[in-house]
């Protein structure tokens, strides 16, 4: 007899299905927290908040289509189908999309109106930011209330505790917890719609709110009551923006897989099955439905397992406010802050503390001054229906400009999302008085610093320039002249023309010059990665003269010592105990004809006084950097 051979399957590489279905997994834990914790007060709010609507048949229908319809326009539609669409090479948000109408449209420079836009988005970004936390916390922790009334006093505290030691380990990063939020926001989906299910089953002609007539009939009778109900509808897709923004982490297809084929049934269920819990119970349940459809023994355990899910999405938020951060700066709309890599495997695991203790800081006010979940929802509507008819401002200009949709059919799809958003925004704005002026004016403030950065930084960039002398004629003039001293001297630039200020101070003071001379540009690209093999670009001045541009996207790090030991085309190799860095530190002065209003330069001086020092944003060693001064009228 021969030898009998068992085949055994050879594991190979993941195929392209497995990598995204991992990717969608992953995806449930990060992107969809925010969306996956509105059930917490959505519903509640609609028949017990500002403009609280009484709890019948037409009411219940109508307000659980809008809910469905609402998701399916804005999320699904919208921002899935479309506005995914838009990634500047795989990221997504407003910086990245304004980004990437600036690459596309290189040959001019970007219209101001486009730039205002995608700038009022990021500054309504970060009022949402601030929301958000207090939001989903309060509305997770105020279960406490429904598991043990004698504990209400306790609702507050237990948030603000929360809160607080969420934003004081933010330093040390999220690496390791990070693992688990994939797994606990799938318990939490799996959770909430198997309660819905339950519910559902007990009056399952709750079902029929799927269909669009109920949200039509309620318009029709009462639509006063209805465009008002929309302002509690909206808190049912707050999160929408984020799955552009995170799709940077994921990529388009895993977030839509992971959106149409769970997180979107999870959340419809639940809210059927509150809806259901409500034909049958009545008032007695709408101080806390998402917490009564549980039995009694569980709504403790789902108390913690909410709790979690909302620190999860307040941790998402966090993170993408880091992100937006980092993208501002790099863009130039904000000045330079210290950005620490809290893992030194994952370039986009950051940490900015300005940021991390301001939004402690205004999360902790918020919670504290708006007491409830349903007062604080007055003032988060607000941001969030801003920040998506911005985007949708700019998603018009994309597909008339850009993609050069067909006019008729752009046209339709545009004044369909125009006008679902603008509905949201007015319902909002009927709550100003009541908290939604917070928003507005945090996204205002934010606004303001942007801008006025943006233009100050112009302003002084183009007066640097204009005074600069050309390099050929220095070289010429000096190269001979002066004593040259050994080492390496790098003269760090905004320009790559002209001669830096810094080495015309330094030969007018010092006399000398090294025997090689670099003047070093950071060039920042309208798109989020540079190859490393695209990463210097260098030119023989002569005479020892190197001009070199590193060029890096708007999501990288900007390490300037190790970008140039790998330099090999200006001479011999970069040694930094040999190199000197030479930096200039610019002082305003006031003149005749200011650039831009007084009162705005004074805030442009301030934050240039404030921002973190080129040494310590470029990775500069700091006993190789020399700062010298000068005075610049803008």
């Amino acid at each position: 007899m021969g030898d009998s051979k068992t085949a055994h399957p050879v594991s190979g590489p993941p195929t392209r299905d497995q990598a995204v279905i991992k990717l969608a997994l992953g995806a449930i834990g990060i992107v969809f927290g925010d969306i996956g914790t509105s059930p917490l007060y959505a519903f509640r709010e609609a028949f017990t908040g500002h403009h609280p609507l009484a709890l019948d048949a037409l009411h219940l229908y109508g307000v659980l289509s809008l809910i469905f319809w609402a998701m399916m326009l804005v999320v699904t539609i919208k921002y899935v189908a479309i506005i995914m669409r838009a990634d500047n090479r795989g990221e997504g948000g407003s910086l990245a999309l304004l980004a990437l109408m600036g690459g596309r449209n290189s040959g001019k420079k970007w219209s101001a109106g486009i730039v205002m836009l995608g700038v009022l988005a990021t500054a309504l970004f970060f009022g949402d930011s601030m929301i958000t936390p207090a939001v989903s916390v309060l509305g997770a922790v105020e279960g406490l209330a429904v598991v043990n009334p004698s504990l209400s006093g306790w609702i507050i505290p237990i948030a603000v505790f929360i809160l607080i030691f969420l934003f004081l380990i933010q330093r040390s990063g999220t690496a390791r917890v990070g693992a688990f939020f994939g797994p606990i926001m799938l318990l939490y989906f799996l959770t909430i719609s198997v309660l819905g299910i339950l519910s559902i089953a007990q009056n399952p002609e709750i079902l029929w709110a799927f269909s669009p007539h109920y949200a039509v009939q309620f318009f029709m009778m009462e639509p006063l009551k209805a465009f008002l109900a929309l302002g509690a509808v909206v808190l049912a897709v707050t999160g929408a923006e984020a799955l552009y923004a995170d799709m940077g982490h994921f990529g388009r297809k895993p977030i839509g897989v992971s959106w149409l084929v769970f997180v979107l049934p999870a959340l419809m269920l639940n809210y059927m099955g509150q809806g259901a819990l409500a034909l049958r119970e009545g008032e007695a349940i709408m101080a806390n439905p998402f917490f009564m459809l549980a039995p009694g023994w569980f709504q403790l355990p789902l108390l913690i397992i909410a709790t979690l899910a909302a620190i999860i999405a307040c941790q998402a938020v966090i993170s993408g406010a880091f992100s937006v951060t980092q993208q501002a700066i790099q863009l130039g709309f904000m000045p330079r802050l210290r950005i620490n890599h809290t893992n030194a495997k994952t370039i986009g695991q950051i940490y900015i503390p300005v940021v991390n203790w301001a939004l402690m800081i205004m999360v902790v006010l918020l919670v504290l001054t708006f007491g409830n979940v349903s007062n604080l929802t007055a003032a988060y509507g607000i941001a969030v229906t801003g920040a998506m008819l911005m985007d949708t401002c700019l998603l018009s200009v994309l597909l008339f400009s850009f993609w050069k949709w067909n006019k008729l059919w752009a046209g339709l799809l545009v004044g369909l999302f125009f006008v679902v958003d603008l509905l949201f925004f007015a319902a909002n704005l009927t709550k100003l008085t009541d908290g939604g002026w917070v928003p507005l004016a945090i996204s205002g403030f934010a606004f303001i610093l942007l801008t006025s950065w943006a233009k100050g930084r112009s302003l002084l960039i183009a007066q640097m320039r204009e005074t600069a002398m050309p390099v050929q004629v220095f070289v010429k003039s000096a190269a001979g002249e002066a004593t040259r001293v050994p080492g390496t001297a790098v003269f760090m630039t905004t320009s790559p023309e002209g001669v830096p200020h810094a080495l015309l101070h330094n030969l007018k003071h010092n006399k000398v010059l090294h025997e090689r001379i670099v003047l070093l540009t950071v060039s920042i690209l309208d798109r989020p990665h540079v190859a490393e093999q695209d990463r210097v670009k260098s030119e023989d001045l002569g005479a020892g003269f190197y001009r070199i541009i590193l060029r890096y996207g708007f999501m990288q790090d900007t390490n300037v010592p190790k970008a140039l030991e790998k330099v090999t085309t200006c001479g011999p190799p970069f040694r930094m105990i040999e190199t000197s860095f030479f930096l200039a530190r610019q002082t305003l002065l006031s003149s005749e004809n200011p650039g831009m209003a007084p009162w705005r330069e004074k805030l442009f001086a301030w934050m240039l006084r404030n921002a973190e020092t080129a040494m310590q944003f470029f990775r500069l060693p700091p006993n190789r950097v020399v700062e010298l001064g000068s005075q610049v009228e803008i």
